[in-house]
């Protein structure tokens, strides 16, 4: 489907499992047990969700990721999507559709609430049928979902209410009608999203910035990655005093940050730049100074 065709909202629609999305998922470095529990939350809905869905307490298929920004949100909801339609693959293609939040506001008094539920509604169902598993992603759902008791009075409270209502009638509706569909919604505000939407999730999870030992794995991770392109690199990545080194200077930054800091070593050095297999220990702390300093 070309990207003139997709639905209001929808700003990505794709087939899974895909050589494409390899990677993030494995690349992540986070707690031990997380990858586990999230793709045994996904797996249980997409495999069982119709089993499960006459019980009281039927899962919702809804898993919210919430955590500060570049810990690593949307890379292990993309990497979730790809490793659970790995799993599922014997039993047919997963679909993962992208959803743009920020499409669905409008200044008209009602008409965010009607755009919402045709998502919800029309929109998310008509894609599950085609395909027998369906993982949805929502970045920033707080643009979606905002918290009713804490939404401003000047900013047209009457719409917000409705918007967030149609997003609670339609995850009970999907919950009913689609029972096999996975919703991966992430936050950076967690107290800015609905508590009645939290109240539906089968898991809140909450990433944090990365310890000094995190730290360390990531700094060897992505000098690995560069070593995979410039074999001359491959003392650098192999030098765990070097990486614990770095790791304390890096102390506080993102794990985006810190995968930017080692790749803006090679931009120390014009000749670096030129040819990255001069890179130094000493280009990595320069630039590590220079992350501390920024």
């Amino acid at each position: 489907m070309s990207q003139q065709t997709l639905p209001p909202g929808v700003i990505g629609l794709h087939t899974l499992p895909s050589d494409h999305h390899d990677g993030p998922w494995d690349s992540m470095i986070v707690p031990p047990g997380t990858k586990e529990r999230l793709l045994g939350t996904a797996l249980l809905v997409l495999r069982q969700g119709r089993l499960l869905s006459g019980l009281s307490g039927a899962p919702h298929g809804l898993i919210v990721l919430a955590g500060p920004p570049g810990t690593g949100k949307t890379t292990l909801a993309q990497g979730l999507a790809q490793a659970a339609a790995l799993k599922m693959a014997k039993r047919g293609a997963t679909t993962l559709v992208e959803v743009n939040p920020h499409a669905f506001p409008s200044d008209m008094l009602g008409e965010s609430q009607r755009a919402v539920s045709r998502l919800f509604l029309d929109t998310l169902p008509e894609i599950a049928a085609r395909r027998p598993h369906t993982i949805v992603l929502i970045d920033e759902v707080e643009a979606l979902a905002v918290s009713r008791s804490s939404a401003s009075f000047e900013t047209n409270p009457v719409d917000v209410h409705r918007a967030t209502d149609a997003v609670l009638a339609g995850l009970d509706q999907l919950r009913t009608q689609c029972p096999n569909l996975v919703l991966v919604v992430t936050t950076n505000f967690l107290s800015a999203v609905d508590e009645a939407v939290l109240s539906r999730a089968d898991l809140v999870m909450t990433t944090k910035l990365p310890d000094e030992e995190t730290i360390e794995k990531i700094v060897a991770s992505s000098l690995n990655e560069l070593a995979g392109q410039w074999t001359d690199l491959m003392p650098l990545a192999q030098d765990a005093d070097l990486h614990a080194e770095l790791a304390k200077g890096l102390r506080g930054l993102d794990g985006r940050r810190v995968r930017k800091t080692v790749l803006a070593a090679l931009t120390v050095r014009t000749e670096v730049a030129l040819d990255p297999t001069q890179l130094t220990a000493d280009d990595l702390r320069c630039a590590t100074q220079f992350a501390q300093d920024g």
